[in-house]
């Protein structure tokens, strides 16, 4: 076992504080991270504060890790010391069941193991990337290109995958429209990663307070949802609509402006019910429908191809002891547009 130490909330709703947390030692199959980043993700505030229900505390978030391999297990095959590596929401899964073998972890039959927040197959609580190591099982971890730095590469993690998988099995590219609402931590990355798939990209923000950072993102155009003329001039747009807030919206309205057999794509989970009009599926072959993440597979993709079109996340470098005034700020919306921890300070 190895002391370490970390930021954990120590109650729901407590402010997270400085503290110490055990980490298993290398097994056959494990590497030992050295965390260099880690960034601020909206669902740790929802877990750290039990906005989904009840959690493990104390608890240390964070599931957008960047750092360099310190140390291997003796069956570590993908990876040696020095590497440059990154650890996403999922560090273990089933491995059996036909979604694990699909390369689509994420949806594991059984579950995935959560980076935190979860029980790992030891029995003992996973605890996340706002220290300073952590061990994985090297199926887990991906490799940081070199093209990318590690700051901005750890929201990949996250924010990269969840907007990357959906712009990918939706065949986001050339000839299609694509809408993204919110210009947020995921919003902003899905920005960059449809124009850099070829779409047709507007960001569709509450004002057009971040016009101007969305066309420079690479947006082709932006709307305001408060404005009801949006609705009216942008209806049966869109091939896809990607839909990245914690918030419950006129689910009704969004779905108006896809064409024909056109997707609305959730990414957002709000902590309350939102309610669906059936209604405004019909007519069109409209669908409704969600993404979690990606596999790990598929996360090294993304960030090969984040790497390959220069694509890394747009950041507010922090201090550990900024994290709770981060979460207050994230919460005020005032972030452009992903706060990283800079792990050197914890």
């Amino acid at each position: 076992m190895t002391t370490v130490a970390a930021y954990a909330a120590p109650a729901a709703k407590a402010p997270l504080e400085r503290t110490t947390i055990e980490r298993r030692a290398v097994g056959e199959f494990d590497v030992l991270i050295d965390i260099e980043f880690a960034g601020i993700c909206h669902s740790d505030i929802h877990q750290a504060r039990e906005g989904w229900g009840k959690a493990n505390f104390p608890m240390v978030p964070g599931h957008e890790i960047a750092g360099v391999v310190r140390e291997v297990g003796p069956g570590v095959t993908r990876f040696q010391t020095g590497d440059r590596v990154g650890v996403g929401c999922i560090v273990d899964s089933c491995r059996e069941c036909d979604n694990c073998k699909a390369g689509l972890e994420q949806y594991c039959a059984e579950g995935p193991t959560l980076t935190y927040n979860a029980v790992g197959k030891d029995g003992q609580p996973t605890q996340g990337g706002y220290a300073q190591k952590i061990v994985v099982d090297e199926n887990y971890v991906v490799r940081v290109p070199d093209g990318l730095s590690l700051d901005v590469a750890a929201p990949l993690l996250c924010a990269g995958i969840t907007t990357y998988s959906p712009l990918k099995h939706w065949n986001a590219g050339p000839g299609k429209k694509v809408a993204v609402v919110g210009l947020g931590g995921l919003g902003h990355m899905g920005v960059k990663i449809a124009h850099a798939l070829g779409a047709e990209v507007t960001v569709l923000s509450q004002s057009l307070r971040k016009k101007d950072d969305g066309l420079k993102l690479g947006a082709d155009h932006y709307y305001a949802t408060s404005d009801p003329k949006t609705f009216e001039e942008l209806a049966g747009t869109f091939d896809i609509i990607i839909n990245t807030v914690s918030a419950p919206l006129d689910f009704a309205a969004y779905l108006s402006l896809l064409r024909t057999d056109g997707t609305m794509v959730n990414l957002g989970l709000p902590e309350e019910p939102v309610r669906i009009v059936l209604q405004s599926l019909f007519g069109n072959r409209r669908s409704l429908s969600s993404s979690g993440i990606g596999g790990i597979a598929e996360t090294q993709e993304m960030l090969d191809f984040c790497a390959e079109h220069g694509l890394g996340a747009e950041i507010e470098l922090i201090r550990a002891d900024e994290i709770n005034d981060a979460y207050e700020r994230v919460l005020a919306s005032d972030v452009r547009y992903r706060f990283v921890i800079d792990a050197a300070t914890i």
